[in-house]
């Protein structure tokens, strides 16, 4: 198992965290946000501490600030920290929403590198993760 892979799981369902978190663990190290809000908190305490995250997980559909909002500040705090493309975080969508409205938007404004359809399953999650570059 390696720990070097750092994650951020942000989803507001505890059974689908629990699915995600079970999956990459055995991968590196999980973290937990419950909303957007708590997101931008842990990739703001990550950048300060100097280990950022290789891979956040977002929901899209989560009460307060959703993953959409949650993604673009996350890129914005990129672009203010001078955080260089290569370099970023990568971001894949986790949603029930399955429309090619959403997959744009996500892909696109908020710079998403990856999306997937719930439900999760093993596979289709690690084989996103492995298209990333990242096992």
């Amino acid at each position: 198992m390696s720990t070097g892979l750092h994650f951020l799981i942000v989803e507001d369902d505890f059974f689908a965290r629990e699915i995600v978190q079970g999956i990459l663990g055995e991968h590196g190290i999980c973290h937990i946000a419950s909303d957007g809000k708590e997101a931008l908190e842990a990739c703001r305490r990550s950048y300060e501490e100097d280990r950022p995250y290789d891979l956040i997980c977002m929901d899209i559909m989560m009460s307060g600030m959703n993953g959409f909002e949650a993604a673009a500040s996350i890129r914005r705090l990129e672009k203010e920290r001078g955080v260089v493309f290569s370099e970023r975080v990568k971001i894949m969508m986790i949603s029930a929403l399955e429309d090619p409205i959403n997959v744009m938007k996500a892909l696109s404004e908020s710079e998403a590198d990856s999306y997937i359809i719930k439900p999760i399953e093993r596979d289709k999650l690690l084989e996103e993760v492995s298209k990333l570059g990242l096992i």
